[in-house]
């Protein structure tokens, strides 16, 4: 086969990938933890051109350009070397989540590309390999290959890899307050957070315990135990990141307003915690009984998605391809 389509959905830790030590594998600093969400999800379809010149990549019916592209064209090169194959290809993607917005469209975009483009190259598809492969266009995309709830751990490029966990169900309600793409991308402020911020050290100290603790609340069915663990790692990344030089702040008032009302929530006997990866737009967790109530009280706030655990990368059928 030389077409192949394949879809993908976002992930938003709970436990935070922040920082690699190996730029080329695309090795972490520390292990981290999410859940697959049920909704925005990018669907794509790799078609190998032997008589073309040079790989195409097109997002949302758009011909990309520059780095957008570069990227692409750099892991279908991994592609090509791991299949023994010579063809270019030309990409088509259709990504529904926010682009560049904090929201994880790089992990669901890189997720299925992997997946897609193992069909079409004959390259293993065991979630496995699929992950091993997706980590090397972009680190949270490793976990997007895996449904539900993942835990990524560091590793090196064999055993760095996602892998399921079993989690208590859980909603996540995500409260977009910005869909723009943002000014500084995820991985120019990682490589700035590892130079500059004084608290880098101790972020991966702190994440590492974090997610020993995530696992063991995971095991015990602790929600509690895990909101809390949630919401202060994700304060803790956005105040290594914000200690950078010169700073980088992700978080806007809004978000904040955010965190403040999920607190106010939670003193009130509504139990819900919060988290937001590297953009403005936060998330917040709660039990599945309660997450309508939760919506409801963050609608003032931007779009609210009330969203569930969801599928891990998989091939559609050629009806689907783009």
């Amino acid at each position: 086969m030389t077409t192949a389509t394949a879809r993908a959905y976002p992930n938003i830790a709970l436990v935070k990938y922040w920082g690699k030590r190996d730029s080329t594998l695309m090795l972490p600093l520390t292990g981290s933890m999410s859940m697959t969400l049920d909704d925005f999800p990018t669907t794509t379809t790799v078609e190998r051109m032997p008589a073309a010149e040079a790989d195409t990549f097109q997002l949302n019916e758009e011909a990309a350009t520059g780095e957008s592209l570069r990227r692409v064209q750099k892991f279908l090169d991994i592609v090509r070397e791991r299949s023994g194959s010579t063809d270019f290809a030309a990409v088509r993607s259709r990504n529904e989540v926010p682009t560049a917005a904090g929201l994880a469209s790089s992990a669901s975009g890189f997720a299925a590309l992997a997946l897609a483009a193992s069909m079409a190259y004959g390259l293993p598809l065991d979630p496995a390999e699929v992950s091993r492969l997706a980590r090397r266009g972009s680190g949270s995309a490793t976990r997007s290959v895996i449904p539900h709830f993942a835990v990524w751990r560091a590793g090196d490029d064999v055993t760095s890899v996602a892998e399921p966990i079993d989690a208590p169900d859980m909603r996540m309600i995500v409260v977009v307050v910005d869909a723009g793409g943002k000014e500084i991308s995820s991985r120019e402020a990682m490589k700035r957070t590892v130079l500059t911020s004084p608290f880098h050290d101790a972020w991966v100290t702190s994440t590492e315990l974090a997610l020993d603790s995530m696992i063991s609340a995971c095991a015990d069915q602790d929600f509690t135990r895990i909101g809390r663990i949630t919401e202060t790692n994700a304060l803790r990344m956005h105040a290594t990141i914000q200690a950078c030089d010169p700073p980088i702040r992700y978080l806007a008032p809004q978000s904040v307003a955010i965190f403040d009302r999920i607190r106010e929530l939670r003193d009130a006997g509504l139990e819900t915690y919060g988290t937001a990866d590297a953009g403005p737009n936060v998330v917040a967790i709660a039990r599945p009984e309660d997450a309508d109530a939760v919506a409801q009280s963050l609608a003032e706030f931007g779009t609210v998605r009330v969203m569930a655990p969801g599928p891990g990368a998989a091939l559609l059928s050629d009806s689907d391809a783009l």
